[in-house]
């Protein structure tokens, strides 16, 4: 019968010690709030559009 908790390949050992590496956790984060600027001037862009269509449309 197989031990289902043997990982033949390492890779999940691998992977938590690439999750475990404090320099990989910054780089993320900053990223992350770059993304979330992006996003928020995006919704905001579409807003602005779909206002002014509404006014053209009852104008």
């Amino acid at each position: 019968m197989a031990d289902n908790d043997i990982d033949p390949a390492a890779s999940t050992q691998m992977f938590r010690a690439f999750v475990d590496t404090p320099e990989q956790q910054t780089p993320a984060t900053a990223a992350g709030g770059s993304r979330t600027g992006v996003i928020t001037a995006v919704v905001i862009a579409v807003v602005v559009v779909v206002a002014a269509v509404a006014w053209l449309a009852f104008k």
